[in-house]
């Protein structure tokens, strides 16, 4: 785990609203169904709910996907996003431990 790199992906508001979102998804992503939420969130409901363009909640995603903070899984054309939360236990273990 890149720390710099994490401390930079948690500085934007939107991405630490959509870490909330999907520490959560079944209360801010209703409508996707408890099947599809155990995949992960759809980028399009992430989308719709940050009310952001596409490319701009692409970035974010891939930013966090890259810090490791989130996972995706592509079914057909469509990629869902879930919390890792292993990397979030490391993170918690670094600030406990070393900051």
């Amino acid at each position: 785990m890149d720390q710099v790199e994490v401390f930079k992906a948690l500085s934007n508001k939107t991405r630490l609203l959509i870490l909330q979102w999907l520490k959560d998804p079944e209360l801010h992503f209703p409508d996707q169904g408890r099947c599809v939420l155990e995949v992960g969130v759809c980028v399009g409901e992430i989308q719709r709910k940050v009310n952001l363009t596409q490319s701009t909640v692409s970035e974010y995603l891939s930013l966090l996907q890259r810090t490791g903070l989130i996972e995706s899984t592509r079914i057909g054309q469509w990629t869902y996003y879930k919390r890792n939360e292993e990397a979030f236990r490391e993170l918690k273990n670094l600030i406990d431990k070393e900051l």
